[in-house]
C-alpha cells in the first residue's frame, strides 16, 4: 500500500485525507492546531459557488482607497506590516492585468463548477447530509444609490453556476424585521453554506480514523531525500502541503517560490438565540459585512487586513463589527466571542494545486483564499488523482506553483 503524509489539518487537509484514504492510500495526517483556531473553523461557512472572477482584477489597485479601514472600509494595510504587504501589493497589481484577469476567471469556472457537486458527494459519503445546505445566500443594501451600485456590478460580473434573483416578500419582510437598515437585496441560488463548521471538523477527523487514517498532533518539517521530500520522522512514499499559510515556510527552504500572504479576517460570535435558524447567509454589502447562522450561534465576519499571521490582532476590528451589528439593530447580543484568523492568499488570487517536477513525490494544495471551504472537495478529488497518476477532473496547469518562477508569471 503506497503512503503519504500530509502537514495541514484545515479543510483542505482533512477533505484530502478522505479522499486519499478512499482511493486506498496509507494516511498520516499532521495537524497540531487542536484548538481549531484556522480559518477553516472561523470562516463565513459560505459555499461561495458566485467568486469565479479573481480579486486580482482590473482596476483593484485604483479601489484601494475607497476601500480602506480608515475610510470605514474592509481593506487593512496595517503600517507595522507593510514590509508583507508591499512587496504583495506590486505582485497584485501586476497580475491585475484584463489578460491575466480573463485567464483567472476561466482557471476558476470549471473549478467552481464542481464545488456543489463535490460538496454533495462528500457529506452524503460522510453520512451527514445536513452538514450542507443549498439555499443560496442574500445580498443587502442600505442606500439607493449603494443599491444601484451593487445591482450593477452583480449584473456584469461572472457568477458561474449561480443566479440571481429578487428577494421574495415575505422574506424580505422578514429581513426588514430582522434590521432597521436595508431597503434593498438580491438572493442568490447555486450557492449554499455549511450548517456548522465545529462539526463538520468533527465529522471529517473521526472520517480519516475510521478509514484507518492517522492524526498526529505535532508540527511537520519537510527535508529533501534525493529527488524527492519527506516528513521528518516519518517517511512516505507521497508528500501533501496543505497547510495553509504556514505552507510558505515549509517550502521556500526547499526553493520554491510561494509569495503568500495572510489575509486576515475577524469574525464575533454570539448565542443563536433571535436569528432565525431558515435563513441563508445574509450579506450586508454596504459594510462588506456577512452574518451566517451556525447550529447554535450566529457570526459577523468581515476584514482583509494584509501582513503576517502571527501578529496581535487589531481590537478595533472587532469593536466595529460590534457597532455595525448594533447600528443595523441585529438581533444579536453579547457577550461575543471574537476571533481572528489568517487566509493564505497567493497575488493573483488562484490556489495553488499540482505536483512538483523537481520533487516529483511532493504535492500541494494551498493559497485558496476566500475559497478554501468552496473548493476543499473538489481539490481533494484532484489531490486524489495526481497522487495516482490519474488525469485530474479539471484542467489544473494555471494553479501550478511554476506561475511564480523567475521566469516570470504566464499570461
Amino acid at each position: 500500500m503506497r503512503s503519504i503524509g500530509i502537514i495541514g489539518g484545515g479543510i483542505v487537509g482533512l477533505t484530502a485525507a478522505v479522499a486519499l484514504l478512499d482511493r486506498g492510500l496509507a494516511v498520516t495526517l499532521f495537524d497540531p492546531d487542536v484548538s481549531k483556531g484556522a480559518a477553516s473553523w472561523g470562516n463565513a461557512g459560505h459555499i461561495a459557488v458566485e467568486q469565479v472572477a479573481p480579486l486580482a482584477a482590473p482596476g483593484a489597485v485604483r479601489s484601494v482607497p475607497g476601500r480602506l479601514f480608515a475610510s470605514g472600509g474592509a481593506l487593512a494595510l496595517p503600517l507595522s506590516m507593510a514590509a508583507s504587504w508591499v512587496p504583495f501589493g506590486l505582485k497584485l497589481a501586476a497580475a491585475s492585468t484584463p489578460q491575466r484577469f480573463s485567464a483567472g476567471v476561466a482557471a476558476l469556472t470549471p473549478l467552481l463548477a464542481a464545488a456543489m457537486p463535490t460538496w454533495r458527494a462528500l457529506v452524503d459519503g460522510l453520512d451527514a447530509p445536513d452538514l450542507l445546505r443549498q439555499d443560496g445566500h442574500i445580498v443587502t443594501w442600505e442606500s439607493d444609490a449603494t443599491a444601484r451600485r451593487g445591482r450593477l456590478k452583480w449584473r456584469r460580473s461572472a457568477i458561474g453556476t449561480a443566479t440571481i434573483g429578487e428577494v421574495d416578500s415575505p422574506t424580505f419582510s422578514r429581513l426588514r424585521g430582522l434590521t432597521k437598515g436595508i431597503i434593498d437585496g438580491v438572493r442568490f441560488s447555486g450557492s449554499g453554506q455549511v450548517s456548522d463548521l465545529a462539526r463538520l471538523a468533527d465529522v471529517l477527523e473521526a472520517a480519516v480514523v475510521a478509514r484507518g487514517g492517522v492524526i498526529v498532533r505535532d508540527v511537520a518539517r519537510l527535508v529533501e531525500t534525493g529527488d524527492g521530500v519527506a516528513i521528518a520522522g516519518h517517511p512516505s512514499d507521497l508528500v501533501l502541503v496543505s497547510a495553509g499559510v504556514r505552507s510558505r515556510g515549509l517550502l521556500e527552504p526547499l526553493g520554491y517560490r510561494v509569495p503568500m500572504i495572510a489575509e486576515r479576517g475577524y469574525h464575533i460570535r454570539a448565542d443563536a438565540a433571535g436569528w432565525p435558524a431558515d435563513l441563508p447567509p445574509i450579506v450586508f454589502e454596504d459594510r462588506s459585512m456577512i452574518v451566517t447562522r451556525y447550529a447554535d450561534c450566529v457570526q459577523a465576519a468581515s476584514f482583509v487586513e494584509l501582513g503576517n499571521p502571527d501578529a496581535p490582532a487589531d481590537p478595533r476590528k472587532w469593536a466595529r463589527l460590534e457597532r455595525h451589528v448594533a447600528q443595523l439593530g441585529l438581533p444579536i447580543t453579547g457577550p461575543f466571542r471574537r476571533w481572528m484568523g489568517a487566509r493564505p492568499t497567493l497575488p493573483d488570487y488562484l490556489p495553488a494545486i499540482g505536483r512538483s517536477a523537481r520533487h516529483p513525490n511532493l504535492l500541494y494544495a494551498f493559497g485558496h483564499q476566500h475559497l478554501g471551504l468552496t473548493l476543499a472537495p473538489v481539490t481533494a478529488q484532484l489531490v486524489g488523482a495526481l497522487a495516482v497518476a490519474d488525469e485530474p477532473s479539471v484542467a489544473i496547469a494555471r494553479f501550478s506553483l511554476d506561475r511564480f518562477s523567475k521566469q516570470g508569471p504566464r499570461a
